[in-house]
């Protein structure tokens, strides 16, 4: 850089006849004027560079300025998804012991109305309870069958389809 600087300062100088003269002229005056126009030339580049420098801290810093602004946006969205995760886990808790007690509840009543069918079932004559029974669905029918006690089932078992009473008896032998 300083040689582009240098060439440009000889090009815009005006040589007199003296500078640009024979050699024996330049060696005593013409010394002088060279090495000052070479402390000025590399005071010059100094100072471009010092310039560059100092242009190149200004831009680190604005961008140290920056990073330091989006680092610090994102620590607080990091904090905001750590809240919103944290209160998606509550709401998930609350809803999965809700849904808990529900089905706990659903269970309790279901209970309840297979304790009156049994009940029910036990008072109908056996050729009644048999009817019943036949027209339940499998899974019904099975499930009601055991609950019925024992006295009652063969009670009923003579009315109710053979292959039905067979599955029962199969599930019961499997520990269903």
């Amino acid at each position: 850089m300083a040689g582009l600087v240098m060439g440009m300062v000889a090009l815009v100088t005006p040589r007199t006849g003296a500078e640009s003269g024979s050699p024996a002229r330049k060696g005593a005056g013409g010394g002088k004027e060279a090495a000052q126009d070479q402390t000025f030339s590399a005071s010059r580049a100094a100072r471009e560079e010092k310039a560059i420098q100092d242009a190149r801290r200004q831009q680190l810093v604005t961008k140290e300025a920056a990073l330091a602004a989006k680092e610090q946006e994102l620590k607080k969205l990091s904090a905001k998804l750590e809240a919103q995760v944290k209160a998606l886990e509550e709401s998930k808790k609350r809803v999965d012991e809700s849904m808990k007690v529900r089905s706990t509840a659903q269970k309790k009543t279901q209970d309840e109305k297979m304790q009156k069918m049994v009940k029910l079932f036990k008072t109908l004559r056996g050729e009644q309870a048999g009817q019943y029974i036949d027209s339940l669905h499998e899974d019904l029918a099975l499930a009601l069958l055991s609950r019925l006690d024992t006295k009652t089932v063969a009670k009923l078992a003579p009315f109710i389809n053979q292959p039905r009473v067979v599955r029962w008896i199969s599930e019961n032998l499997r520990g269903r």
